[in-house]
């Protein structure tokens, strides 16, 4: 039976397993999915091990960009975004890299949520690897304006420039803008400390502003809790972006894509 794996550390808390086995039990295939914790000081030797066997992995934190050093070739999204959350041992032995993360996240938004991105003002909290994961793919959707926002204005300047051939993208820092926008997204992980982003509340123009936070745990996230208190239209987490980036996974490597939405019903009714 084909094995696949989540590797990160840490790695207990992940749902990657639970949803993969429904993806499976949906769409018929014989696979078995599992959790690797790999040392942080041996990333590579650990996913080389189960891939002897093993036909893929997903990688979580903090292990994206040594997975794009692994790999054999990446996907286009991976080269891009300069980390890889999906790797596919080919059938010659080769290591090929994609990066699903974007791709979630836009279908979490223009799918699930039902809101096109198209011609909107976006907003990008953030300029790690997060946010560079999936600036390519919200750019490709069409807004009218993305802005990368972060506290170190020179990272936030150095990931609009990667990108200026992608679509109309601009840096600026954390306090510059205070006009409202149409939509903001957190790829900070404040959220995971409970913390939210020094940003101000008139960028949330109450009943209009959407609110996305890239995070999720079992209770509403810092940021999406601000959100909701200044009358953000709408405050989304970040577990359909994690469904949704992994049926892109399991789509690449199974060449079948599940359906998402029981999958996601199921994890939220959990």
């Amino acid at each position: 039976m084909d094995r696949y794996a989540v590797v990160g550390n840490p790695i207990e808390h992940s749902k990657s397993p639970l949803i993969h086995a429904m993806f499976a039990e949906q769409t018929g295939q014989q696979l078995e999915y599992g959790k690797l914790l790999a040392p942080l000081d041996n990333f590579i030797g650990t996913v080389r091990d189960f891939l002897r066997e093993g036909r893929g992995v997903n990688v979580t934190v903090p292990f994206k960009e040594q997975a794009w050093a692994l790999v054999d070739e990446h996907t286009p999204a991976a080269e891009r975004a300069g980390a890889v959350n999906t790797i596919l041992r080919r059938e010659d032995g080769s290591l090929l890299g994609d990066n699903t993360d974007g791709k979630g996240l836009v279908r979490d938004i223009e799918v699930n949520a039902g809101l096109s991105l198209k011609g909107l003002s976006v907003l990008l909290v953030g300029a790690g690897g997060a946010a560079r994961g999936v600036i390519q793919p919200l750019l490709a959707a069409g807004p009218a304006h993305l802005c990368v926002i972060n506290r170190t204005v020179s990272k936030a300047e150095e990931l609009a420039a990667l990108f200026v051939d992608q679509g109309p993208i601009a840096a600026a820092g954390l306090q510059w803008l205070v006009e409202p926008v149409d939509l903001i997204i957190n790829a900070t992980s404040a959220s995971l400390a409970g913390e939210l982003p020094p940003i101000p509340d008139s960028l949330i123009k109450p009943g209009h502003t959407w609110c996305y936070d890239m995070m999720y745990g079992a209770e509403e996230t810092r940021f999406n809790r601000w959100a909701r208190e200044r009358g953000a239209a709408r405050c989304i987490d970040g577990l359909g972006m994690l469904v949704e980036q992994a049926a892109e996974a399991f789509a690449l490597w199974r060449g079948v894509r599940p359906d998402t939405a029981p999958v996601l019903a199921a994890l939220r009714q959990a």
